[in-house]
Order: C-alpha cells, then sequence, then structure tokens
C-alpha cells in the first residue's frame, strides 16, 4: 500500500495520520488511519458522536481479532449494531491481518456479539446476547392498562392495544388510534409501552409526538445526518408516533421519510402504533402512499364516552383520594357537564378536590357549581368543525368522509355547504382554515357555500329548519 498523508482524529486526539503497512499487525497509529478516513466517510456528526472516543485495543495475532473499546456499554452495543460492518471492511483495507471485530465497553465487561467479515467468529470469542440499543422512554406510571376504564365507547381500541402490546406477534399491524383531544389515545400509547416492556424486557422502544418527528428530521437534514435519525426509528421493535395530524401535509419530505420508516418497520415485522385525531381518509394533504400503509392495518375508533362510562371513570378516580370525599351528586354533576373530553372531566375533579382541599371547604353540589362555572361556560361555547361535521352527517344520515368528498350530487353537497356555513358561523376560523378541513378546498368554495345557504335560510324553510336544529344539537 503506498504511502500517503491524511489528517483527521480518532480515540479523541488530532493527528496527522500515516499510512501503515497493510501486512503488518494493527497498532494506535493504524487506527489513527482508519478513523481518519471513517470520519469522511460517515461525516463528522456521526463519527464525533460515536466512534471518536473509542480507542484501540487488543488484537490476538492467532485468530485475527482485533478488540476495539468504547466508553460505555450502550456505545459499544450501538457501534456493534450499526457501525461493525464499515469498520471491518475499512481495517481490512488498511491491515489484511484483521480478520475479525468486536466492540467491548472496556476490557473488564462483556462483549457485544462479535462479528466477522469473511469468516465465522473464532471459536474462542464467546458470543453474549445483545443489550438494549435505544434509551427507554419515559412511560407515565398513571397511565396503564389498569387506570384505562373501558366502556362501549373504546372497547375495541383498548383491546387491539393490548394484543399488540402482548409477547406474541401482532395479529394487526399497524395499528392506528383514532380520537378527538382528551379521549385516551396517549393513555393506550403508555400503556402499551408498559406493557410490552413487561411481556419483553429487552425490547427497543420508540414513542414520539409527530412534532418531534418534524423536529428531529429538519435537524437531521440541517446537520446532513440523515443516518443517525433512520438507523435510531428504525431499530425500534415497536414504534408509536402520537398525533400524527401534525405530520401530513407539512411537506412531501417529512411524509416520504415517515412512509419509508414504516415500510421499513412493517416489513421487518416489527409493532407501530399511530394515533391521530381523525381517521386515515380525514388527514388534510395526506400522501396516498401513507394513507394506503395506515389504512391497511386495524383503525381503532375511541368514540365520545357515554354517561355511564364518564361515571366510571370518576369512581374510579375518587378511590384514590384520601382527604376528600366526593359525594355522588357531584360526580353526577361532572359527568353530565363534561362530556367530549375526559381529560377536561378529571381536570375539573381535579381542581374541586384540590380546592376543598386547600380550604377546608367541603365539596357539595354547591362549591361545585361555584367553581366551575366559568370553565362549563368556556367548554359549552366550544364547537370545532369536526362537530359540525358531525352533526350534519348525523342529520341528513351521510357518511363522515362526504364532508371531504369530492362528490358533487346534490344530496352531498348541499349538507357540505351547510357544514361550511355552521362552520363560518358557530367558529372563529378563517375561510381557508375551513376549507382545509373539508378535503383541502379553497376559501373561495367556502364564501360560495356560506353566501348560498345564507340566502337560502331566507327563502328555504326546509333548510332555516335544518340549521336551526343543527344548532340546537350543537349547543345541547
Amino acid at each position: 500500500m503506498g504511502q500517503e498523508n491524511r489528517s483527521g482524529t480518532a480515540g479523541g486526539e488530532g493527528a496527522h495520520a500515516r499510512a501503515v503497512d497493510s501486512a503488518a499487525a494493527p497498532d494506535s497509529a493504524s487506527w489513527k488511519v482508519v478513523a481518519a478516513n471513517l470520519r469522511k466517510d460517515l461525516g463528522v456528526r456521526a463519527f464525533d458522536h460515536w466512534l471518536k472516543p473509542v480507542g484501540f485495543g487488543d488484537y490476538c495475532g492467532t485468530t485475527g481479532t482485533l478488540t476495539l473499546h468504547a466508553p460505555t456499554h450502550f456505545s459499544a452495543n450501538w457501534i456493534a449494531e450499526r457501525y461493525l460492518d464499515r469498520l471491518l471492511l475499512a481495517w481490512k483495507g488498511q491491515c489484511e491481518a484483521v480478520r475479525a471485530l468486536r466492540v467491548v465497553a472496556n476490557p473488564a465487561r462483556e462483549t457485544i456479539r462479535p462479528q466477522t467479515l469473511f469468516q465465522s467468529p473464532p471459536a474462542d470469542v464467546e458470543e453474549s446476547v445483545p443489550l438494549r440499543t435505544l434509551p427507554l422512554p419515559i412511560f407515565d406510571e398513571r397511565l396503564t392498562f389498569d387506570h384505562f376504564i373501558a366502556g362501549q365507547s373504546n372497547i375495541l381500541a383498548r383491546g387491539a392495544a393490548m394484543r399488540m402490546a402482548a409477547a406474541d406477534k401482532p395479529e394487526f399491524s399497524p395499528l392506528y388510534l383514532r380520537s378527538a383531544t382528551g379521549q385516551g389515545k396517549t393513555h393506550l400509547l403508555h400503556a402499551i409501552g408498559h406493557a410490552h416492556l413487561r411481556a419483553n424486557p429487552n425490547a427497543n422502544i420508540v414513542m414520539m409526538s409527530a412534532e418531534k418527528f418534524m423536529l428531529e428530521f429538519v435537524a437531521a437534514i440541517r446537520a446532513n445526518d440523515m443516518m443517525a435519525m433512520k438507523a435510531r426509528l428504525r431499530v425500534a421493535d415497536l414504534l408509536m408516533i402520537d398525533d400524527l395530524q401534525f405530520i401530513v401535509g407539512k411537506g412531501a419530505s417529512t411524509q416520504d421519510e415517515l412512509l419509508h420508516t414504516i415500510d421499513f418497520v412493517m416489513s421487518a415485522g416489527k409493532r407501530l402504533v399511530v394515533a391521530a385525531d381523525r381517521s386515515p381518509h380525514m388527514l388534510d394533504g395526506i400522501d396516498p402512499r401513507l394513507l394506503s400503509r395506515l389504512s391497511g392495518g386495524l383503525v381503532a375508533d375511541i368514540e365520545t364516552p357515554s354517561f355511564e362510562l364518564r361515571r366510571a371513570i370518576l369512581d374510579h378516580r375518587r378511590e384514590t383520594l384520601h382527604r376528600v370525599s366526593v359525594p355522588d351528586d357531584v360526580v353526577d354533576f361532572l359527568a353530565r357537564n363534561f362530556t367530549r373530553n375526559i381529560r377536561e372531566l378529571e381536570g375539573a375533579l381535579n381542581k374541586l378536590v384540590a380546592y376543598a382541599s386547600l380550604t377546608g371547604t367541603p365539596l357539595d353540589i354547591d362549591l361545585a357549581r361555584d367553581r366551575l362555572a366559568e370553565t362549563l361556560r368556556g367548554t359549552r361555547s366550544r364547537i370545532t368543525i369536526d362537530d359540525i361535521q358531525k352533526a350534519v352527517c348525523a342529520h341528513y344520515k351521510l357518511d363522515a368522509i362526504e364532508m371531504s368528498s369530492k362528490r358533487r350530487a346534490r344530496v352531498v353537497a348541499r349538507p357540505r355547504q351547510v357544514a361550511m356555513y355552521l362552520a363560518k358561523t358557530l367558529t372563529p376560523r378563517s375561510y381557508p382554515e375551513i376549507g382545509r378541513k373539508f378535503g383541502g378546498r379553497d376559501h373561495s368554495t367556502v364564501i360560495h357555500a356560506f353566501r348560498t345557504i345564507d340566502a337560502m335560510r331566507q327563502n328555504d324553510p326546509d333548510i332555516d329548519a335544518d340549521i336551526v336544529r343543527i344548532r340546537r344539537a350543537l349547543e345541547a
């Protein structure tokens, strides 16, 4: 091998690397050359983070096995999983005497699984069980299956989540959890994480919000380090993404990367769970390929909880209270008035309990009405476009997908215009925002719908009566 000069860093040192005779045994000088080449091939960021702290270890001339020292067991395992083949190629090109490679946390610790490029690992090198390669997500201790109260509105989602968390291979993938805000989908994600770790303690689990996915994606592009992000996501045995609706419509490149990640996870037979506030077909601006993947598993809806379920949730919660007694009529009051959002329901109870505990005031129905009056006024005034679409579809007996479909038949188009009119009348949303909620329609379409229905109300009593009834249903 001819002599040439290369500059780079290795083992945490800056050095002017020199070429080493490929027939000679490897040493710290040859590691500097290998490291300098790897730094160019892998990129500065990836190299400095993972390989720069690695030190040259021992070399066995009999077996041709070279040992490298990583600073921690975690980094040793990570390097062995992702960079060992590349390290072997680099060492083979530099020193032909290297036939196998292993990475250890330090000379006194157990080795990570050894690999070799051209032959089986030497007989005297013991293989060990791979250790966890990802930091363990922090799951909320309160959000388990034991604390998830099941009812008719969420029993399918709970059962599917439990099946996904079990040790056996799931019958469906991906699992798509759909619910409005505060109905329990994030609770189920944490519960899946808890249960799957109990069933498989060495599982690699990644749980992240869609916002975090986008932030990491943008950061990886700016740092020219997509490799590290891909490796972190695709090594997961269980990948969970919450609030997916914030990814779609944000750019083709982000959706492409999510699509490739989903394809990799599914083709590897691993587990994928996605949560969003609307069904896949209702996601604004979703890539058709991504829609196909998400719809190909099980879409489990969590509907608005019934009065009985809300009552059961409050009963379960008050069993954990010790300092304050919550009367039955207060529980009934809360269950009747906080109807759409379990998070708000529990928050209202917490507010009353905290006030009674801190002030020494008995918790009774008068206190509940007084302390929650303002909250109830705000809750009743919040009508969303999703609420309007559901109410209009229920009134006209249409499938919810028609609100975003391209069909122009009057039986579909007129109710859609009614929904747009109510969206502008009952919510603070702008015309463009409303248009996006109706299949990405232009703002001029929404303006036309508003003017059409507004004029028809003056001359068509049936349309006016329909709108009055839908409004009453929404405001009830």
